[in-house]
């Protein structure tokens, strides 16, 4: 059995890392009200964009298409990847990671040639010790740290552009979407090629729009800036959900020291307790051998 002095050296370790794990609790809640401040101030915009668009679409019948809309034979395709660049948040990097696997075999078994873009530190490291062949495209660890928009827009050029150029046949994001404080959802969405929404049925009340110079250019424009919103919503979405983990993980951690802290409580007095009965013991049996 554990002496008192180890027992009394666990007790105060694990008082350590409680202070440490709460304190980390602390932090992730007052980063998580801050990325949540972020996606809240971007999300209108976004959302009004997709209105918009999906309200051009909807006014007339013209059948518009766009090369970003062109669906062909998947021979290539380019996996966004959005982890953390730091543990101690749970389950959330593994998931991603396991949704990324999960993703690649399926590619693998088609014969589907897969390059990976990584954003995040833990889901880069996953990709360069991984066995499966592909390619790793770029390192955007900075990314994850502070989210901007200008490098989601370098992102979302360089897929545009390979797509264009048909070097790419499909684009698929890979995260976790912060669906609430305690439930990140790992999710897979296509992001290319562009799944235009026309017909009336697009919008609850459908408008009759005047648009200048003509429908082709604004689409022109408007569809490759909401691309650059997709990926950068994305990234705040991501990162809202790694503090969500991280806050939960955090609060568990603490919870866990506690239950440990009382078991060891226990066990420290119940071994306290029989020393002193066993130096009583000592003393009773030496008094009665000196009568």
């Amino acid at each position: 059995m554990p002496s008192l002095k180890e027992i009394k050296g666990r007790i105060n370790s694990v008082k350590s890392t409680q202070k440490i794990t709460s304190a980390m609790k602390m932090i992730s809640s007052a980063k998580l009200r801050k990325a949540q401040s972020r996606v809240e101030h971007f999300l209108p915009y976004q959302e009004r964009l997709t209105l918009m668009l999906n309200g051009f679409l909807s006014s007339e019948s013209s059948s518009y298409s766009s090369p970003l809309s062109q669906q062909r034979e998947v021979k290539r395709v380019a996996l966004v990847v959005y982890s953390s660049n730091s543990s101690l948040c749970g389950a959330f990097n593994s998931n991603v990671i396991n949704l990324l696997t999960k993703t690649v075999n399926e590619y693998a078994k088609a014969n589907v040639e897969v390059e990976v873009y990584p954003i995040g530190k833990k889901i880069e490291e996953a990709t360069h010790k991984s066995t499966r062949k592909f390619q790793i495209k770029g390192s955007y660890i900075s990314l994850m740290d502070k989210p901007q928009f200008a490098g989601a827009k370098e992102i979302a050029d360089d897929l545009v552009n390979d797509f264009l150029a048909k070097k790419i046949d499909r684009v698929v994001l890979i995260y976790n979407h912060f669906k609430s404080t305690a439930v990140q959802v790992p999710t897979s969405e296509t992001f290319l090629p562009v799944e235009l929404k026309k017909g009336r049925e697009a919008l609850p009340v459908a408008a009759d729009y005047i648009i200048e110079p003509d429908k082709q250019t604004l689409f022109d424009v408007l569809i490759p800036k909401s691309l650059k919103t997709k990926i950068y919503s994305v990234l705040l979405d991501s990162a809202a959900a790694e503090q969500a983990a991280r806050m939960v993980a955090m609060q568990i951690a603490t919870d866990n020291a506690d239950d440990l802290l009382n078991n060891l409580s226990i066990q420290f007095n119940k071994q306290r307790q029989q020393a002193i009965t066993s130096e009583l013991l000592d003393i009773i049996g030496g008094s009665e051998a000196l009568k």
